[in-house]
């Protein structure tokens, strides 16, 4: 494994192509921040997440002083708004799970489980904007294809199983090929006790 790379001033990167033909590249750059709290920010899309119990048992998830705090086995329903000002292509939201949680698959559950995903002025065929959603042990994804301006609803169930504090990374959402148009949440504190 190589030993990580720390520029000392600046860096110069040259890509060059010889002979005929077409030269594709890709750059990209993986960083972690050394920031507890990320704010939202909104670069075609604007996401913001909300958590609140999913049980009668109200008290069970409260924001207290900007933290999340969640009793230990409570439900909690995990709920994203993505909005867009105009029409996008192959859509992605992402949302990081945090560490203390763990999704419940909506397939398994019965159907009083399921999270209500469709948009209530919906009609009958457009009941889910996405056309594919996938239910991960570190994040919860949902995809379209193409999606109109306006606000959309994903939410999810899961189980606040492990106590401790937790950083929960930004929700994103980003046309897939092209990444340039992109929105992310604020990140979060989430308290199991």
């Amino acid at each position: 494994i190589p030993e990580p790379f720390v520029p000392q001033g600046e860096q110069v990167l040259t890509i060059a192509k010889k002979g005929e033909g077409r030269l594709y590249y890709r750059l990209g750059i993986d960083y972690a921040t050394s920031k507890e709290r990320v704010e939202a920010h909104s670069q075609g899309f604007t996401v913001k997440r909300h958590f609140e119990s999913a049980e009668k048992k109200l008290e069970s998830v409260q924001k207290v002083d900007g933290e999340w705090r969640v009793e230990a086995g409570a439900l909690v329903r995990v709920t994203l708004t993505m909005e867009t000002p105009g029409l996008r292509y192959y859509v992605a939201l992402v949302d990081p799970l945090a560490a203390g949680l763990e999704v419940l698959n909506p397939s398994n559950d019965d159907i009083a489980t399921r999270p209500p995903h469709s948009q209530p002025s919906s009609p009958y065929w457009m009941r889910y904007w996405f056309v594919h959603q996938n239910i991960r042990d570190n994040r919860v994804e949902a995809f379209a294809n193409q999606l109109w301006g306006g606000s959309y609803l994903y939410s999810y169930l899961a189980r606040a199983t492990t106590p401790g504090r937790f950083v929960v990374p930004p929700a994103r959402s980003e046309e897939m090929y092209h990444p340039e148009t992109y929105g992310r949440s604020a990140s979060d504190i989430l308290i199991i006790r």
